[in-house]
């Protein structure tokens, strides 16, 4: 028989024990966009849809332990980034990136999650877009983490156009800033291909529904599953978006906790339990 083999996608990121965001929604996305998904774990989050309640940190050395235990037996195509929370782990990070040389590294600057709380310490900021910036295929970023990156409001399009190109000629990276958070009838992203120093907009149909709980996760996890699977960058986020879209449309009518809901990651299984 012919060897087969998945692409194989890393999340490094910390937990959402609700299964919504976090690393666990990491590993939803990534298998349901058809890659197989390993997991580092960076930080223990205690949260749910409604708020997060406490953190918990791991020792760095077993966070190398994990990276170690991954990297010297899966052939990673792709790392998705998420939570880092401090310095030290952000270096530990950026330092293993560099030794093991993924082809593709997306990075989602988790700062504040849904519910407000902060998952990532002021002082880290400054080693995120210094030490993992310029390692990046992508990065994803909303309006309030660019605006908090940048230290500029983003009030509107032009605005969002206008941080979309500054992040990625200020770190010479591809950006994907999202507009979630615009009041507006739909939901613009903008991407900034910089090696191509060409921008595109994708323009959304804003969805009435409370269910966005790990949306951000979701989509940066979905991009690098496409990107392993060999898609272009451009590509791969088209289908990450639509894939995202489907979820958000199919978890509209769950009722899976008090707070923000999780989207669907498995949306398309309903269509086939209605075929057994």
């Amino acid at each position: 028989m012919p060897d087969a083999s998945l692409a194989q996608v890393v999340t490094i990121a910390g937990t959402d024990p609700s299964g919504g965001a976090g690393i666990q929604a990491d590993i939803k996305a990534i298998s349901a966009t058809g890659s197989y998904a390993a997991s580092i774990i960076t930080i223990l989050v205690a949260q749910n849809t409604q708020s997060v309640t406490a953190i918990q940190e791991i020792p760095l050395a077993f966070i190398q332990q994990q990276i170690d235990a991954v990297f010297t037996d899966l052939s990673i195509d792709a790392v998705k980034l998420g939570m880092l929370y401090h310095e030290d782990i952000i270096h530990l990070v950026a330092a293993n990136l560099k030794k093991y040389q993924p082809r593709f590294i997306v990075l989602d600057p988790v700062m504040i999650s849904q519910t407000g709380h902060s998952l990532l310490k002021p002082e880290a900021i400054l080693a995120l877009v210094k030490d993992l910036f310029p390692l990046a295929t992508l990065i994803t970023p909303n309006i309030p983490e660019a605006e908090s990156i940048l230290s500029i409001n983003i009030n509107d399009e032009r605005c969002m156009q206008d941080a979309a190109l500054l992040l990625a000629r200020r770190y010479k990276v591809s950006v994907l800033l999202k507009g979630g958070h615009l009041k507006t009838l739909h939901s613009p992203d903008f991407f900034y291909d910089y090696p191509h120093q060409q921008m595109h907009r994708f323009d959304t149909q804003r969805i009435n529904t409370k269910n966005t709980h790990g949306t951000g996760c979701t989509l940066s996890a979905a991009i690098a599953s496409y990107l392993a699977q060999g898609e272009d960058l451009y590509h791969a986020i088209v289908k990450a978006k639509h894939y995202l879209t489907q979820c958000i449309l199919a978890a509209k009518g769950l009722t899976l906790g008090h707070g923000q809901g999780p989207v669907h990651h498995f949306y398309f299984l309903e269509q086939v339990k209605q075929h057994v």
